[in-house]
């Protein structure tokens, strides 16, 4: 079973005296906040019958004959030891992450390498080992059920406190802009549990965007009706009124109902401040920052489950892990009101939330919801920050450049809320551009076009459609100064297919930029001269060729037709395997012919974002089932959302027994 630890963030005081918050604390988080899981060893019934009628083509049999000879101590190749997992195969279960990705390149036919002195598996014995190592693994992973992870503990990363605020105060104001940017974790989202700790810094910065938050708030008449829903007159005193105020904003910034102790707290720290000024605006400002500086709203917390088995979530956890999942934001009062009524647990109630979250209505947070994810996922948030391209490349300004950011953004934001299959990420006959990114593509009637995106049809899909045809991420996956087929290729590996490749071994020269002698050569000729370094041409061999076919895009995506050197672009490309093809419209034809891959990685992606953690080997358990269920409704993105939402992982929480999981029978 999955083993998972959980460390409790400490909850501490910091005096805010001198401050212009006379006599009050504020309670702030402090310490390393870590949610991490740990795959867990324990299938003695599997380990039992070790090697027990296993054949040469089956586990650590075929470990023993076909790699051992090269991944063994004390100088194993790649500095891969797979000398343990040929004599126990509880070891291979134990490991069972980095068996799934060394599983890639078995199949794939990448190892054994095809080398004269290696000797060679047939088809049948490849194709039965990797069965093998795959039943083994989901059934392991599955024997007792599915375990989900702990109750969740995390804080609220800088997108979504901006969003929580704006929700809470009504306020078109960015609170979390000067607060530090968060690092990714998990499945590679800065959402990640494990990876939002609290610093010093954090209590300062938090302390100073929520007095900016609410003197903004106060200011703007229509934002302040939103929560200034009471005020004292003639039949209600100033008390009353704070306190009618404190019950609605309490609940909203808690994510569930307060507690009459909570309540009376802020209102005791009201009557304080209302004492030392007699201003019912500045004492409630006082408390409402006091709220937004809560380790209660900063971070969310799941109540520990005492039972031994897992359990369902809470109808407010739900409605809070549903919330941040789909909007990166708290819930909304209709979210709070099922919770309130109990009612959001039951299925017919969770789907229809969930569709109306998705729906038009929403559509402003739908859309923050698709550039979170779709931004870390591509690494297109990497645009005009770390990656920015060199003076040397022409055409680039800041117009062009929120176009390029924007377009997969707005692409996703349609295929999430109009139930489009996933696989337009590959091939679509649709994209989002604004005038400079229309103007940037070569695409009709311009005059249609203003700064913001609008949809367009494509009228060549050959050149455009789906992620690979798109400026920003031609532009991350390229050089600041040139093209890269190593890193695009690279990027469809990692991003599209989930098969990264290894980091490149060390002391490998770069590759020239400039050929020595003076003839000219094209880039393809360099990375060629590079490949004939055994080391390096393992991985090239499997990256170069799908980067090769997109050498009809320059460093900012647009189509050529030679290089910049003035060699003619050569879009062939050769795979390991012996397939060969070229240029965009094949390669995309290639990657749909693996559709079911792509779909697997995307669905990791996104269930590794709604829960907010990496994921363990169970949960590809999970993964399994949502592609699976994905097949049969043709791809379509609503049906992964709603699966992942009815999923054990994102329903349940685990018990103090991480033995016992939940029934497979009871996932969905």
């Amino acid at each position: 079973m999955a083993r998972y630890g959980a460390a409790k963030c400490e909850l501490g005081e910091s005096s805010t005296e001198g401050r212009g918050f006379p006599g009050v604390y504020v309670r702030i988080a402090c310490g390393l906040l870590v949610v991490g899981q740990v795959l867990g060893t324990s299938f003695e019934a599997v380990a039992a019958d070790d090697g027990a009628g296993v054949s040469p083509s089956h586990g650590p049999e075929f470990i023993q004959r076909y790699c051992v000879g090269c991944h063994e101590a004390p100088k194993p190749k790649a500095k891969l030891d797979l000398a343990p997992y040929a004599a126990s195969k509880a070891r291979i279960i134990e490991d069972a992450l980095k068996w799934d990705e060394h599983l890639v390149r078995v199949r794939d036919g990448e190892m054994p390498p095809d080398d004269d002195d290696v000797l060679q598996p047939s088809p049948e014995e490849r194709q039965a080992f990797v069965s093998w190592v795959e039943k083994t693994l989901k059934e392991a992973a599955a024997a007792d059920g599915i375990t989900p992870g702990p109750p969740l503990i995390r804080r609220l990363n800088r997108s979504e406190y901006s969003a929580s605020v704006r929700h809470l105060l009504d306020v078109h104001f960015d609170a979390g802009a000067a607060l530090p940017d968060d690092g990714a974790g998990g499945e590679g989202f800065d959402n990640a549990a494990e990876t939002l700790f609290i610093s010093p810094i954090h209590a300062e910065k938090y302390l100073d965007a929520a007095r900016m938050a609410v003197d903004y708030a106060f200011a703007d008449t229509r934002s302040n009706r939103r929560f200034l829903i009471a005020q004292p007159g003639e039949n209600r005193s100033p008390r009353e009124a704070a306190a009618i105020i404190l019950r609605s904003f309490l609940t909203r910034a808690f994510r569930r109902p307060a507690t009459a102790d909570e309540r009376e707290e802020y209102l005791a720290l009201f009557d304080r401040a209302y004492a030392s000024e007699a201003s019912f605006a500045s004492a409630m400002k006082l408390v409402l920052t006091s709220v937004l500086v809560s380790p209660k709203f900063l971070f969310i917390v799941e109540a520990d489950n005492p039972s031994e088995t897992p359990m369902l979530l809470p109808d407010h956890e739900l409605a809070t892990r549903l919330s941040y999942f789909l909007w990166g934001s708290a819930p909304d009062d209709e979210l709070l009101a099922a919770a309130e009524a109990r009612l959001l647990h039951e299925p017919d109630v969770l789907h229809a939330q969930v569709l109306r979250m998705l729906g038009k209505k929403h559509a402003r947070q739908v859309r923050n919801f698709a550039q979170n994810f779709v931004e870390q996922w591509l690494g297109t948030r990497a645009l005009g920050r770390e990656f920015k391209p060199d003076a040397s490349i022409e055409g680039y300004d800041s117009e062009l450049e929120g176009g390029m950011k924007y377009e997969p953004v707005f692409f996703l934001h349609e295929i999430l809320t109009e139930n489009r299959s996933l696989l337009d990420l590959v091939e679509a006959d649709y994209t989002y551009a604004n005038r400079r990114l229309a103007r940037h593509y070569g695409i009709r009637g311009q005059g249609r076009f203003r700064e913001q995106p609008r949809r367009v049809e494509i009228q060549d899909q050959s050149r455009r459609g789906g992620l690979l045809g798109m400026a920003a991420v031609l532009a991350v996956s390229s050089h600041p100064q040139r093209t890269s087929p190593v890193l695009r290729g690279k990027w469809i590996l990692d991003t599209l297919l989930g098969e990264p490749p290894p980091p490149p071994p060390p002391n490998v020269p770069e590759l020239e930029e400039v050929a020595d002698d003076a003839s000219p050569q094209s880039l393809r000729q360099r990375l060629e001269k590079h490949r004939e370094d055994p080391t390096c041409a393992s991985c090239h061999d499997r990256m170069d060729p799908l980067g090769f076919s997109l050498e009809n895009y320059d460093v900012l995506g647009r189509w050529r037709e030679k290089e910049d050197g003035g060699q003619p672009i050569d879009a062939r490309a050769t795979l390991p395997d012996g397939t060969e093809f070229s240029g965009p419209a094949e390669l995309k034809a290639l990657l749909l012919a693996r559709k079911d891959q792509v779909a697997r990685n995307f669905a990791k992606k996104m269930l590794g974002y709604a829960l907010s953690r990496g994921l363990s080997y169970e949960d590809y358990v999970t993964v399994d089932r949502l592609v699976e269920a994905l097949k049969k409704d043709d791809y379509r993105s609503q049906g992964l959302i709603l699966g992942i939402v009815n999923s054990v992982p994102f329903r349940y929480k685990a018990g103090t027994d991480l033995k016992i999981g939940v029934p497979l029978d009871t996932a969905h």
